[in-house]
């Protein structure tokens, strides 16, 4: 996937891109044709660094009603003839996760628009897990057709239909097509159904990898071969040796922590630190002074799996160094530091964002233990954090710890949360949000009374409001 440009972060098209809440507040102030266009960039170009795990459908989807946008324009970058030469799902699947939005809210343009996408479009198997949700069962019936005459009905065809039934995420359009009255289409999807469910015992009975009876020795040469063809096996397999490996079998396996290949001093750093053995803080020392790259992140994702109060003492003392394993130990005393260890997880952040930036990586767990040790004098930072970061994640964990630091959350950056894209986020700003402000009431009737709000955050909304104010 393309790595998106996002926008300053006080502009419209900045704010709607992070899916911030005042990006749909501005956006409902603005003139409307500057709106929509931001919008469309936004749906059209997906802004998010990982589109599997943020949230942006719904927000979208949200703003094209309150605009009573048009969809033109999705249309066009759907049927575009791009579409043909661009294969990737991440070139049209926010498009079509709003239109699935916009159809559950009646929008009958947006079921059309999937209808017809699922019939002929590149990105067709999301398209139809949408429909699945929400179509009824005559507008399914009517894409078996078009559907089945993409696979051929020779045996490349047969097996390539009878993989995608059996790794669809919604299974309902094949159910009520293998019951289709047109004995063509059911007979073909039954088929397929069959050979699917097949394909998967006889994998179940072929497992690969390491078996009862396997040597430490044996563990470390699988390791090293996922290595060698790009496959990080050493969680596994150092499972694997917790259950092969015996106390004679030390010597060994701290050999490999200190010079073994990249794959068995991997997995043995990862053994040796889940199994607290007394010498592995030195040898994740000395692993990350010596080691490559891929030994560097292993031993450093071995020492913060540790909950050892050795741990979390030799982690005050690394908490300074300038090195990846000094950013772990920032992050091992936000997990399970203690009040002691504030003005060292403060130093973290700050720092991170100097040297990396509102998106560093290492900044979710520090922020995380800001709100945790209640470090007030991070409110500044995390504030900065919450404005300027394109992750809707980690601002959702920044506005999770200003609620636990910062008394002007409740009348400051909660009011814009009860519109954030995220639903975690939308819970807090729920549980928090000073209701003198009448936006805000005004938003938790319709967050109580929306079909689509997560329950979570319903449940949050009627804990402020009475059982009779839940009507917009």
């Amino acid at each position: 996937m393309f790595d998106p440009v996002i926008a300053p972060s006080g502009t419209l098209l900045g704010l709607l891109q992070r899916g911030r809440g005042d990006g749909t507040l501005h956006a409902l102030t603005a003139p409307r044709p500057e709106a929509l266009a931001a919008l469309n960039h936004c749906v059209l170009r997906d802004p998010r660094h990982d589109w599997q795990v943020e949230n942006r459908s719904l927000y979208y989807a949200r703003l094209y009603l309150d605009l009573h946008g048009e969809l033109d324009a999705v249309e066009a970058h759907l049927f575009d003839p791009e579409d043909v030469l661009d294969g990737d799902e991440s070139r049209t699947g926010l498009a079509l996760a709003v239109l699935g939005h916009l159809a559950s809210y009646g929008r009958r343009d947006a079921l059309a628009l999937l209808r017809r996408y699922a019939a002929h479009g590149t990105n067709w198997a999301w398209a139809l897990d949408e429909l699945a949700l929400r179509d009824d069962d005559a507008g399914l019936r009517a894409l078996a057709a078009p559907v089945l005459a993409r696979f051929p009905t020779d045996a490349e065809g047969e097996a390539e239909l009878a993989a995608t039934v059996r790794d669809a995420f919604e299974p309902r359009p094949w159910r009520l097509w293998a019951e289709d009255p047109r004995e063509s289409v059911a007979t073909r999807v039954r088929a397929a159904q069959e050979a699917g469910s097949f394909d998967r015992w006889q994998r179940q009975m072929r497992p690969t990898g390491p078996h009862p009876g396997w040597s430490v020795r044996a563990v470390f040469e699988w390791a090293q071969q996922g290595f060698e063809r790009g496959a990080a096996l050493h969680v596994p397999a150092a499972r694997c040796l917790g259950a092969v490996a015996g106390p004679e079998d030390r010597p060994e396996i701290v050999r490999a922590a200190q010079d073994g290949t990249d794959g068995a001093r991997c997995t043995a750093l990862r053994y040796l630190a889940d199994n607290h053995d007394p010498d592995v803080l030195e040898l994740i020392e000395g692993a990350v002074a010596t080691g490559s790259a891929a030994v560097v992140e292993a031993a450093v994702g071995a020492f913060e799996r540790m909950h050892s109060l050795a741990a979390v003492d030799r982690a005050r003392g690394w908490a300074r160094r300038p090195d990846p394993l000094g950013a772990a130990a920032g992050r091992v005393l936000a997990c399970r530091g203690g009040v002691q260890d504030r003005d060292l997880v403060l130093a973290a952040i700050r720092e991170a964002v100097r040297g990396e930036g509102p998106d560093a990586p290492t900044l979710w767990t520090l922020v995380d233990g800001a709100g945790r040790l209640g470090i007030a004098c991070a409110a500044p930072v995390l504030r900065h954090i919450y404005r300027e970061t394109a992750s809707s994640h980690l601002r959702g964990r920044a506005a999770r710890a200003l609620a636990a630091t910062d008394p002007s959350y409740a009348t400051g950056f909660a009011v814009e949360c009860l519109w954030d894209c995220e639903e975690s986020t939308r819970e807090i700003a729920a549980r928090h949000a000073e209701t003198g402000d009448t936006r805000v009431v005004e938003r938790l009737r319709r967050l109580a009374a929306d079909p689509a709000e997560e329950a979570e955050v319903q449940t949050a909304v009627r804990s402020r409001i009475g059982p009779g104010e839940t009507t917009v």
